[in-house]
């Protein structure tokens, strides 16, 4: 059977599988946490090219020096090579016949020793011919010339090997010689020189002996517990001239060396006494988790060549020196430590063949280097150190990391700000700009950070023109264009049209960015893109729901651009912008306010009134009153009707005839007191409406006036006196109608009321009877202020009357003296003339002065006209000019044939005067009473004047 679970057993699963989450996720948190605490290496490195590949082919490295200018590379094969610093092979050293086991240069680089398990110690020089060779006979393990062996003639080194013996060989005068420095401690594994101090370890420590001085000044004891030397070999190395640094299985020992010596001023050295010195100090140790394959200074720190071991290392204890076969070996590392053992970098090293090696096979070294030119976390240029990882099959080249290194780690970590603070701080070449800029802006767009990076073009791009080009379409492409262009520049650099236009099209077509449109519109210059590509683009988006006022006024503003002003104003209209009327008034665009009046008059109705009214011509009063009712809906339609149609009426009243009805109306809701002068002036409008409308809003002056022009004065009258009591208005009404009946009515509708009786006295003076008014006052009716008025009318009337009589005395007056002047005039000579004597005065100058003259030597004014008869007879009608008979002519310049005139019957009594000239002339002197001659005889008078007199 099976088992039956448990009832919460899904749910122990369940919390097992949490568990097993929470502890992937611990996992996960660990591992973000160690990669944003991942440091920078210290260190780069390389493999060293050249010549190495094809010599370490066939043969394998042993050991290695580096000099100022060259690389000695000793091999198992007991060949000495001689290289540059990229590998190449300059010299090659048959020196011995086994294993090379050590290296040593001199200070000048000129003399190489080495020493081989064959027992010899050969030195070579580098730019000679000589050679100096020397045999031990036992296996040789450690060298080191004299730093100062090409310069003295004692040429020193001091060698030592299996045997024990450390051997300080010199050039005496028989020749060189040995002296035995040390011996009985084991064999001789390593010897370090520097000035005048010799380091040497052997099983039993490391010694420090004084050439100078000639006598051992220091013992270091070898670290208890560190594996045989034969196995793994101990690593000195002067970090300056006082301080030995000593590398020694799983130990490190720092020790400052003070000899007797004090150099002077003059450079020379001077002993102290021994017994007033202590002699070393040291001053840093610590124990490693590693085996030390190599040791080396960095600056205030240690460069250590580390060998992780492993469980078979362990088991083993080094019991071999053979190299396993298994290839279970892990990597060496190169490993940054402070002198307390704070590790600072560690890198691991695809060293060729690792997996077969052990920690012997390893070895380091570096470059010469005095003192510590570390600061500020960079090396000074020229200055880095450079180290030597040296494998049988590799040899890699570590050197410090340099501006543009740490720009890289930044950029290829994702710090790209920092590495973009880095360039901008000078660290670099200034051609990283770029490319850091480029990065950083590739990773911002993989981030999605585009804002980011937008606003980083400026100073990441800077004047480059095809660069900005290239990250606008690229930003285009990713339709993210929107965010760059507020950042794009417009001129140092200038770009291309195509890539402003692409950016304005970008705006335009993202409604969140219409607003930025219309800024980039107003701010970018108009040469430096075409509006038309642009224009194409937003155009069709008109009457969609994407249209915004913003994209409609970037839209004008391109229209403005490309010259259409036209569309520009249609579309300024629509957004009521305040400036559209000088917009008009510009570009002369009076035609194009035809569709746009309503627009137009909610903007400012003021100046939209006085721009339709003087071109009404172009836009008729129709077109707009039709607008403006259809945009009843928008606005306040009626008010703007008002506006416009009493603007129209006071230019022109006849223009809006056809409004007038309407215009009744609209005075009466916005402006009531302008009513009545309308109605006065106008004719267009019907009184029954009119009438009507003045009615519903309670107008009485406007009732009167429309009631008295439909002819229904009395119930206009009634108006005047029962609603608005103005006796005064109501006189006025009355005496314009002429109409006595009216009065009648007037007078009845006062009786009623004492006051207006006493008003209707004052006012009618003049114009009606006052004993008329006051005779039909009913007995005892009590009226106000009586008497004053009485005494007022009377007054009145007294004036009037002195008025009249002095106005009866001047007519008079002045009728008289008009009569005096009419008779005086009368009186004046007539010249008569004919038309053949006209002709010939313009025919002949001569004659013509003659007449002139013969006129003004007259008494009273010429007067040169025809006769009213036109120079006829007024009786028989023929010209004076046809018979030759005397003429007759009288003041009222009626002319007569005598002949005619003494045979009419109409004649009064014959004359017996004689002939009467043909131009007869009163002289003017004769007195007004002069009217018949001395002999009694009646004077001739005019037949017509008589005839119409009588």
């Amino acid at each position: 059977m099976a088992p039956i679970p448990s009832e919460n057993g899904v749910e122990g699963d369940d919390e097992r599988e949490e568990e097993e989450e929470e502890d992937e996720e611990g996992d996960e948190e660990e591992e973000e946490e160690e990669e944003e605490e991942e440091e920078e290496p210290r260190l780069k490195y390389q493999r060293l090219g050249g010549s190495i590949p094809s010599l370490l082919a066939s043969d394998g490295a042993s050991c290695i020096a580096v000099a100022e200018r060259m690389i000695a590379l000793g091999t198992h094969g007991g060949i000495v090579h001689i290289l540059d610093f990229l590998g190449n092979q300059v010299k090659e050293f048959t020196a011995h016949t086994a294993a090379v086991n050590d290296l040593s240069f001199d200070t000048e680089g000129e003399y190489v020793g080495s020493c081989s398990d064959d027992g010899s110690v050969v030195i070579n020089s580098l730019f000679t011919d000589e050679k100096m060779k020397f045999e031990y006979h036992r296996p040789m393990k450690a060298i080191a010339l004299d730093p100062d062996y090409a310069k003295k003639a004692s040429k020193r080194f001091v060698a030592g090997g299996l045997a024990g013996h450390l051997y300080f060989n010199s050039k005496k005068w028989l020749g060189f010689r040995d002296q035995v420095l040390h011996s009985g401690e084991g064999p001789i594994h390593t010897v370090k020189w520097r000035t005048n101090l010799i380091a040497w370890a052997n099983d039993a420590g490391v010694k420090v002996y004084d050439a100078a001085n000639d006598q051992r000044i220091t013992y270091i004891e070898r670290p208890r517990g560190s594996p045989r030397p034969e196995l793994l070999l101990p690593h000195l190395v002067w970090q300056d001239d006082s301080l030995l640094v000593i590398g020694w299985g799983t130990s490190v020992k720092i020790a400052s060396i003070r000899t007797n010596q004090q150099r002077a001023t003059n450079g020379t050295y001077k002993n102290i006494p021994l017994s007033s010195m202590n002699q070393v100090d040291i001053v840093a140790s610590f124990q490693t988790s590693y085996y030390i394959s190599g040791i080396a200074p960095f600056g205030d720190s240690l460069v250590v060549l580390a060998y992780i071991p492993g469980d078979e290392d362990k088991e083993k204890e080094f019991s071999s020196s053979v190299p396993s076969r298994q290839g279970n070996a892990q990597r060496p590392e190169v490993r940054i430590v402070s002198w307390n053992n704070d590790e600072l970098s560690t890198d691991a090293l695809p060293v060729l063949g690792f997996e077969h090696y052990r920690a012997k096979d390893y070895s380091l070294a570096h470059a010469p280097f005095s003192g510590s030119s570390y600061a500020g976390g960079q090396w000074a240029e020229g200055d880095e150190p450079l180290y030597y990882i040296v494998s049988p099959k590799d040899v890699v080249i570590a050197k410090p990391r340099d501006a543009e290194d740490h720009i890289a780690w930044l950029l290829e970590h994702g710090w790209h700000e920092k590495a973009l603070a880095a360039v901008e701080a000078g660290q670099g070449r200034s051609e990283l700009l770029d490319e850091v800029g480029s990065r950083y802006l590739d990773h911002l767009i993989v981030e999605r950070k585009y804002a980011e990076a937008a606003s980083l073009c400026p100073k990441l791009l800077r004047g480059s023109a095809s660069a900005w080009e290239r990250w606008v379409f690229h930003f285009a492409h990713l339709r993210q264009l929107p965010v760059l262009v507020p950042y794009m520049p417009t001129e140092n650099p200038r770009l291309r049209d195509t890539a402003y236009e692409v950016a304005l099209v970008a705006l335009a077509t993202n409604p969140s960015f219409h607003k930025d449109l219309l800024q980039t519109v107003k701010s970018w210059p108009s040469v430096i893109y075409s509006a038309l590509p642009v224009i194409s683009a937003i155009e069709p988006q008109l009457n969609t729901s994407s249209m915004t006022d913003a994209l409609k006024e970037a839209l004008a503003e391109l229209y403005v651009i490309d010259g259409q002003y036209e569309k520009a104003f249609s579309l300024y209209a629509d957004l009521l912008k305040p400036d559209i009327f000088d917009f008009i008034e510009k570009h002369n665009l009076h035609e194009s306010i035809r569709e746009k009046v309503v627009q137009l008059m909610m903007l400012d109705c003021k100046r939209a009134v006085s721009l339709l009214i003087q071109n009404k011509d172009l836009i008729t009063p129709s077109e707009v009153v039709t607008q403006l009712l259809s945009a009843s809906k928008k606005c306040d339609s009626r008010y703007f009707l008002h506006l416009y149609l009493h603007s129209l009426f006071e230019v022109n009243p006849h223009a809006g005839r056809d409004y007038h009805d309407m215009q009744v109306e609209l005075y009466a809701d916005y402006d009531p007191k302008m009513l009545l002068p309308f109605l006065r002036s106008s004719q267009h409008y019907r009184l029954e409406k009119a009438y009507e409308i003045c009615m519903r809003r309670d107008l009485l002056r406007e009732q009167v006036f429309i009631l008295g022009r439909m002819g229904n004065t009395k119930q206009a009258l009634a108006v005047l006196i029962n609603q608005l009591g103005d006796i005064e208005e109501a006189v006025e009404f009355v005496t314009m109608q002429h109409d006595d009946e009216l009065w009648e009515e007037l007078i009845k509708e006062c009786l009623h009321k004492p006051e207006m009786i006493g008003m209707l006295l004052e006012h009618t003076v003049g114009n009606l009877d006052p004993l008329y008014i006051v005779n039909m006052v009913p007995n005892g009716l009590d009226i106000p202020r009586l008497r004053d008025r009485l005494v007022k009318i009377i007054t009145d009337y007294r004036t009037e009357t002195s008025l009249r009589h002095g106005c009866n005395d001047i007519l008079k007056a002045d009728a008289v003296n008009l009569l005096v002047k009419y008779y005086k005039e009368s009186r004046h000579g007539i010249y008569l003339s004919n038309e053949e004597e006209e002709a010939r005065a313009k025919r002949n100058d001569t004659g013509a002065s003659q007449v002139i003259e013969k006129s003004l030597s007259m008494k009273t004014m010429e007067v040169k006209s025809k006769t009213r008869g036109g120079g006829r007879c007024c009786i028989c009608f023929d010209p004076f000019s046809i018979q030759s008979v005397s003429v007759v002519v009288f003041f009222c310049c009626h002319a007569y044939h005598m002949n005619c005139l003494m045979d009419s019957s109409y004649t009064s009594a014959p004359t017996s005067r004689g002939p009467v000239p043909e131009y007869e002339y009163d002289n003017g002197d004769i007195d007004d009473e002069d009217d018949d001659n001395e002999s009694g005889t009646p004077r001739m008078r005019c037949i017509l004047c008589t005839t119409a007199a009588s």
